[in-house]
């Protein structure tokens, strides 16, 4: 949502199409998921008098916009990309499959997933978690606002100090929120490494494709 209170920003997202793109050039498999929290967030939903099931399906819509949005901006730049979805939704997107998934992978295309697992009270990190450990995916890059993870919030405390790299049970004993429990727990189980890295950075995803100590890893 860049800099409004909500929405799609357009120069927001054509940045990150452009990222992408370059990450793309250089023959990198790309498989992105992304969250909704600009259209609806599903546990304010439930405060506001949703039901708990209603919102977070209502916020797994909001995923499938967003995903759709991003990959008209990649097609807007000659990239191919394939939205694939937890829930089928006949003619905008395919159901997401391992198998359908790593097709379009191979083809060169970028697969934006959308709509989290399909199902209520898991987040997006856990269907990212998930969607990179059923297509055995090398690495999660987890975009955020900051450029790592810290002692404290560092948009909150001055002081915070940044970790350049952590172990899985480091970040697990100093009760850092990295991801959610259950997404966290699938990439400690599946040895799966996460780079926590600021997204609105410009060439920080090329940085990491190539090597540079971008962000935090944890492994």
């Amino acid at each position: 949502m860049g800099n409004s209170q909500y929405g799609i920003d357009p120069q927001r997202l054509n940045e990150y199409a452009a990222e992408i793109r370059e990450v793309s050039e250089q023959k990198v498999q790309v498989a992105i998921v992304i969250g909704g929290g600009n259209i609806f967030r599903g546990l304010k939903g439930v405060n506001d008098g949703f039901d708990r099931v209603q919102g977070d399906y209502m916020g797994m819509l909001a995923t499938v916009i967003n995903s759709m949005a991003l990959q008209s901006a990649l097609e807007n730049i000659g990239v191919a990309a394939v939205v694939l979805s937890g829930i089928a939704i006949d003619p905008l997107c395919k159901a997401m499959s391992r198998r359908r998934a790593l097709e379009n992978l191979n083809k060169g295309r970028v697969v934006i997933i959308a709509a989290g697992t399909g199902n209520p009270f898991f987040t997006t990190d856990t269907a990212a978690a998930l969607r990179a450990v059923e297509i055995k995916a090398d690495v999660i890059l987890k975009g955020t606002r900051v450029d790592g993870i810290y002692t404290a919030d560092p948009e909150k405390d001055k002081n915070a100090k940044k970790f350049e790299t952590l172990s899985f049970d480091e970040a697990y004993e100093k009760q850092l929120n990295v991801m959610d429990l259950t997404a966290f727990t699938l990439c400690k189980e599946n040895k799966l490494p996460l780079i926590v890295f600021d997204m609105n950075e410009k060439g920080n995803l090329v940085k990491i494709v190539n090597g540079d100590k971008i962000g935090t890893l944890v492994n």
